[in-house]
């Protein structure tokens, strides 16, 4: 979280990188990310250990993915512009590296506990929960940051690094917890069907799981819209501390704004996960998109109100609405896709979910580095000085990253989804055909 909201404005502010360079810097890092996710899928759907399959991969990337990270904030003192570029560089691509080994086996952890879907839906609520509670975490640690003096680039490195070394010591306890405690299912009905009846699991290159996945139609469309909604959530992480200071005149709010975000996000998800019992989950999912894309476009209006109450005001509305809706989409998202990864399991029977997940994530980082990258190239395009007033046109383009870009996205995702064809009906059968298959192995 502190990675996607506040490194950017740190590396241009404080070590005085250009813009445009650490948008580039993010931007090849997701496709970076396009090469090794389904590495990392590929390998912890074959992996056997006495951690399982998953479980090794958490415990050894938290080493790697904590000291990139203590590396970002931590350039030598006066260290030129090139040097500093090429250490941001190697930091955020080793940093999204490790946490690729992270994030993949653990979403897959998820899709393998269950094949109910309604428990789904609870589960990957929780875990979205569960992130809300570290990303609040992380804006108080924002906050906090941002309370300091911004012109004081000495003092916000010191604080940077101190945060980031809390930050760290969290994620190893957290990490290490999941991958020491979490017991990997071994029944039959929640494994690969060769891989109960002690098949071998078939040799194959390494990046043709990923060429099954995207020939798949529903997999395509939900990795596609995925990636378009990203790009629209991220609006808000990636331009949120530039509209609070330089539009708004109090850089303080966008640590408030965010967190109403999340904790309508957080606290929204119980709704969704009971009216997902009442109204078909893709249903839903496309009715919040499109309250998404309401929401988030009314934030381009912030640049025509007056600086104030009124402006703050209608800040933390919408960020309390769009929050709402964003809760609907992270809970059901990976919950649709365990549906397309069993209905690939009765096709092929060979459960992917390492393969699926793997593509899942990537579409949301790549999607998250297309937002920043777009932001530090529209900050260079329009002759962003930090540390000044700026211009209207500035603000308009502030403005139009935080709310016409991820209303654009939402209107897009909305419409293509319509498209989606695997619904309650076509998931019943599925599930009653795996489990006559599996009664029979």
């Amino acid at each position: 979280m502190l990675l996607n909201i506040y490194v950017l404005k740190y590396a241009t502010d404080v070590l005085l990188i250009a813009p445009a360079i650490m948008g580039s810097i993010f931007g090849l890092a997701r496709i970076w990310d396009a090469l090794t996710d389904p590495v990392v899928g590929y390998l912890s759907d074959r992996t056997r250990s006495r951690l399982g399959r998953r479980r090794i991969w958490l415990a050894l990337g938290v080493g790697p993915a904590v000291l990139f990270y203590i590396m970002l904030y931590a350039s030598p003192v006066g260290m030129a512009t090139a040097p500093a570029t090429l250490w941001m560089a190697i930091a955020v691509f080793g940093f999204y590296t490790a946490m690729t080994a992270i994030s993949v086996p653990h979403y897959s952890l998820g899709a393998e506990a269950t094949r109910d879907s309604y428990t789904r839906n609870k589960l990957f609520g929780m875990r979205h929960a569960m992130i809300g509670v570290g990303s609040m975490i992380a804006l108080a640690t924002l906050a906090w940051l941002t309370s300091i003096d911004q012109t004081d680039t000495e003092q916000l490195r010191e604080a940077s690094i101190r945060s980031a070394v809390v930050a760290s010591i969290l994620c190893v306890a957290g990490v290490l917890a999941t991958a020491l405690r979490f017991r990997e299912s071994r029944e039959p009905n929640q494994q690969s069907h060769q891989q109960a009846n002690q098949q071998p699991i078939p040799s194959e290159p390494i990046y043709s799981a990923s060429v099954h996945i995207l020939k798949n139609r529903n997999a395509r469309l939900l990795l596609t819209v995925q990636f378009i909604e990203s790009i629209g959530a991220g609006a808000l992480g990636a331009a949120a501390l530039y509209v609070a200071q330089y539009v708004m005149g109090n850089i303080e709010i966008a640590p408030l704004a965010m967190v109403c975000y999340l904790l309508m996000s957080t606290f929204s998800i119980p709704l969704w996960v009971r009216l997902s019992k009442r109204i078909e989950k893709v249903s839903l999912w496309i009715i919040t998109m499109i309250g998404s894309a309401l929401f988030y476009g009314g934030l381009f209006g912030l640049v025509f109100l007056p600086q104030g109450n009124v402006q703050t005001s209608a800040l933390i509305v919408l960020c309390i609405l769009s929050g709402a809706m964003s809760g609907c989409g992270h809970t059901l998202a990976p919950s649709v896709l365990s549906d397309i990864i069993d209905e690939d399991d009765l096709a092929t029977g060979t459960r992917k979910e390492g393969a699926f997940f793997a593509l899942f994530n990537l579409a949301a980082k790549s999607a998250q580095g297309v937002t920043v990258m777009i932001t530090g190239f529209v900050l260079s395009a329009i002759g962003f000085v930090p540390n000044i007033d700026q211009p209207f046109s500035v603000q308009l383009a502030l403005c139009g990253i935080l709310g016409l870009l991820p209303l654009v996205c939402y209107a897009v995702g909305a419409a293509m989804f319509t498209r989606f064809e695997l619904r309650a009906e076509q998931r019943s059968s599925i599930l009653n055909q795996l489990a006559a298959r599996d009664a029979v192995g």
